[in-house]
């Protein structure tokens, strides 16, 4: 049984004709978006001043009020200017964001390898959602030299901060020796984690493959998963 990899969608509705996603659904790439300003605590005012003056985080605040249209007329050129400002300053979520900018072609040329420059430098950082795009980008080739051995790279390391599309995806990696060698324990308790988060398709995989295995691989399996503790981003 040959399994398509699965990329969920997270909190921003973005367009889904991304050159870093070939897998089921079709899916989006990883985009934590809290960063938009919250009236009650501060104004769009306030946020675009501290953005003038080269505050990163309030370039990035600022950079999702345009993406989003909050308080501002909706615009991806003016979102990308100030993301890209953000990344520049190595702030991780402004790089995954530019890089799912580019990625999409919003506000900017669609370019799949700028995609995962940008997608790198915030996964070098530990940032779990750009390690997860990161490595989208390595399943299809996209930006990157088809790899899936540096997927599974990538996945891992999102998926050791919790992330439940890595961990869904990494298990089907070892599932199907894709990039790892198979292991059908491991492939176990990948999607036991991503399904203890809600995650429907790992639920699916989960019982599927729990047909084929024995007592004792789905003991040590679920022993594996109850003793999981989630890395903290550096």
């Amino acid at each position: 049984m040959i399994k398509r990899l699965f990329a969920p969608l997270l909190l921003l509705s973005l367009s889904m004709i991304v050159s870093c996603k070939r897998e089921a659904a079709p899916p989006a790439p990883a985009s934590t978006t809290d960063a938009a300003p919250e009236a009650a605590e501060e104004t769009l005012a306030e946020i675009q001043a501290e953005a003038e003056k080269g505050e990163a985080q309030a370039q990035l605040k600022l950079g999702s009020a345009f993406a989003k249209g909050e308080g501002v007329a909706q615009n991806d050129g003016e979102a990308v200017k100030w993301y890209r400002k953000a990344a520049e300053q190595n702030l991780a979520q402004a790089q995954n964001l530019l890089g799912l900018s580019y990625d999409e072609g919003k506000g900017v040329t669609q370019d799949a390898v700028e995609a995962a420059t940008w997608y790198r430098k915030a996964a070098e950082q530990g940032y779990a959602d750009a390690q997860y795009n990161l490595a989208l980008c390595y399943v299809s080739g996209a930006g990157v030299d088809k790899n899936a051995a540096e997927a599974v790279k990538w996945y891992q390391k999102a998926a050791d901060q919790n992330l439940a599309g890595a961990q869904l995806n990494l298990g089907v990696c070892y599932e199907e020796g894709t990039g790892v060698v198979k292991d059908a324990v491991e492939a176990m308790k990948w999607y036991l984690l991503a399904a203890n988060q809600g995650n429907e398709e790992a639920k699916t995989y989960r019982a599927e493959l729990e047909k084929s295995m024995t007592p004792e691989q789905i003991s040590s399996a679920n022993k594996s998963s109850e003793e999981f503790k989630p890395k903290v981003a550096p």
